[in-house]
Formats: C-alpha cells, sequence, structure tokens
C-alpha cells in the first residue's frame, strides 16, 4: 500500500516536475538517509491543486532536480478548531523520539479577534498546530482538534521545531505584525511528546532590531510595520546557534540571518547581513546526502507565481553563508 493519501485528492500528480514548474510558498525540505529521498513540503490549496480542503502536500526527489508529486500528506479534518477552507502555512516536518512532526499555521477567518490597533486588517484566529505520522510522507493526524500550540488569539505563525541544549522541546513562532505592529519571534517550552505548551512564551526579539529592515506603511494606516516570518535554527559545527528568519527591506521581501551571542535559545541575538535579497524569504537549510548544505526559499513572494530557488551555502565556525545560486 502507498504511503501516500490516494492520488486523486490533487490534481495530476506526476513524475518529472522541476523546481520552476512548482508554485510553492514556504518551502520545507526533508531529507530522508533510509531512502535517499528528499520530500519537499509545501501549503495545498484547493484552486492550484484540486484538493477539496486546505491541506499540505509533498514532491519527492532523489537528486533535487526532478520531482514527483504533488501528494497530500494533510488536509485540515473536520472537528478542528480551524475552518478547512480559510488556509494552511509554511508545513514542516522533523524527527522526533522515532515520529515525524508535522508544523503548519491553520487560520478560521470567522472567528474574529478585538482590534488592538488602527491596522485596517482583519484579526482571527491564526496559530501554529502539530500533527503526527509514521512516515515524513503522511498521512498525518493533528495531536490535538481544539486549538493550535499557543492560543489561537494571539495570531502566531511559522512555528519550527528547536531541542535544547538538554533536550528541551521548544516551538519557535513568529508573532504576527496585525496584531502586534512589530512583528516578534518568540519560543515556547512543548511536553515531550509535543502535545501540549510546558511553560510561559519567551521573547527572543523584534523585526525592529534588524538595522536593514525598514518596515513597511500599509494602506489607510498612519505608523510604519515590521514584519517577522519564517523562523528556523541551526546550529554550526563550533556550536554557534543561528536563525534564518524574513522580513521586508523597502517593499521586497528578504531573507535573513541572526545569532544567539551566548548560543542558547534566549539569546540575547545579534542580526547579521542579510543573504538573499530580490523579494525572497522564508527560507530554511538542509544537507545533501553528500553533506553539502543548501538553502531553498520562495520568490516572489505571492502564489501562485511563486517559486522554489535553490543555492548553495558554506558553514563557517558561527555563521552560514551563500556560495552561490544552484537551481
Amino acid at each position: 500500500m502507498s504511503i501516500f493519501n490516494d492520488a486523486s485528492d490533487v490534481a495530476n500528480p506526476k513524475k518529472g516536475h522541476r523546481l520552476k514548474d512548482i508554485p510553492a510558498h514556504d518551502p520545507f525540505i526533508y531529507s530522508h538517509p533510509e531512502e535517499k529521498v528528499y520530500y519537499l513540503f509545501t501549503s495545498g490549496a484547493p484552486n492550484i491543486h484540486g484538493m477539496e480542503r486546505y491541506g499540505v502536500i509533498t514532491y519527492k526527489s532523489n537528486d533535487l532536480i526532478e520531482w514527483e508529486g504533488p501528494y497530500v500528506v494533510f488536509t485540515i479534518p473536520d472537528g478542528a478548531w480551524a475552518h478547512p477552507q480559510h488556509g494552511a502555512w509554511a508545513p514542516e516536518v522533523h524527527l522526533y523520539n522515532g515520529k515525524y512532526f508535522l508544523f503548519v499555521t491553520l487560520h478560521h477567518q470567522d472567528k474574529k479577534l478585538d482590534d488592538i490597533n488602527d491596522i485596517p486588517l482583519p484579526k482571527h484566529w491564526r496559530g501554529t498546530c502539530i500533527a503526527v505520522s509514521d512516515h515524513p510522507a503522511g498521512p498525518y493526524q493533528l495531536i490535538k482538534k481544539d486549538g493550535p500550540v499557543v492560543s489561537a488569539e494571539r495570531m502566531t505563525l511559522d512555528g519550527t521545531l528547536y531541542i535544547d541544549e538538554v533536550e528541551k522541546p521548544w516551538m519557535v513562532f513568529c508573532h504576527e505584525w496585525i496584531q502586534t505592529v512589530d512583528g516578534t519571534i518568540e519560543a515556547v517550552p512543548l511536553t515531550d511528546n509535543l502535545s501540549d505548551v510546558d511553560g510561559e512564551s519567551v521573547h527572543l526579539f523584534s523585526a525592529s532590531e534588524a538595522s536593514w529592515v525598514t518596515g513597511e506603511k500599509p494602506d489607510g494606516y498612519d505608523g510604519t510595520i515590521y514584519v517577522s516570518d519564517g523562523c528556523q535554527l541551526y546550529r554550526t559545527n563550533s556550536g554557534r546557534l543561528i536563525m534564518l528568519w524574513s522580513s521586508y527591506e523597502r517593499g521586497k521581501y528578504v531573507q535573513s540571518i541572526a545569532r544567539s551571542t551566548s548560543d542558547k535559545l534566549g539569546g540575547p541575538w545579534e542580526q547579521l547581513q542579510p543573504l538573499v535579497k530580490g523579494d525572497s524569504g522564508h527560507g530554511m537549510l538542509f544537507q545533501t546526502f553528500e553533506g553539502q548544505w543548501m538553502l531553498i526559499l520562495h520568490q516572489p513572494f505571492p502564489m501562485p507565481e511563486s517559486r522554489c530557488h535553490l543555492y548553495l551555502m558554506e558553514e563557517t565556525s558561527d555563521t552560514f553563508r551563500v556560495i552561490n545560486k544552484w537551481e
């Protein structure tokens, strides 16, 4: 029996895709060492992929050049707090304690929040959920259906898994600028089975702390907002703790990087120079089966025009840097 959901869940899964052919946003690659297969995860949408409801899809490849798919690995189930027609953002998959955990941001636009600022954009329930599977290609089942990891009223997104130096799991996430004006990146401790929070959230930094972030001025709003987006954490061979994240510089999406001066999650965090500009961002690092570090991100920002792009990366003693564009 196939590990994938029935192919009728999506429109025309097939072999031979190139990255330039695949509409993708907030891409994430999991390298499966036993199978020697790369799994590319991205949002699945009814209007693009022929699905009945929003969820997560994957493509698979042996060489990062030709991809097979798309296949559905998760859809928003009946009975969940999130609305099945209101989107699924920023999926990513992590192996933890022998299981595969999918982090994905879901929404319920009909669950309105009281306006706490005068940004003229709707505020509603939004938050990252965690689902689990025995295989990276799913199918994934929500661990809890009654709400996201952090309260849906906080409008959080882009949650990612981080395991600290004493093996404690954390979810690092962004707190939405629509609600905070100056978007933040925060972390919350999780229980050992990732089923619930295990303490209060910790503030790591705000988007405006990066000198290159110019901020944006939405139509109908007199102030300046600062976007925090797409956090991912990695540790170099020398033990330095770094974070990828994205924001905007003069209206263009930027892939940036920060580093903890203490090499611990609590920071303080220093902002380094951006890695990739040109309306590119929400990237993540992974290693090929030959040990080469690579960065995948999307460009330009909006779907369905956005596509994945790959960059060869170099790991230095205290950070990662771009060598050149690969695809």
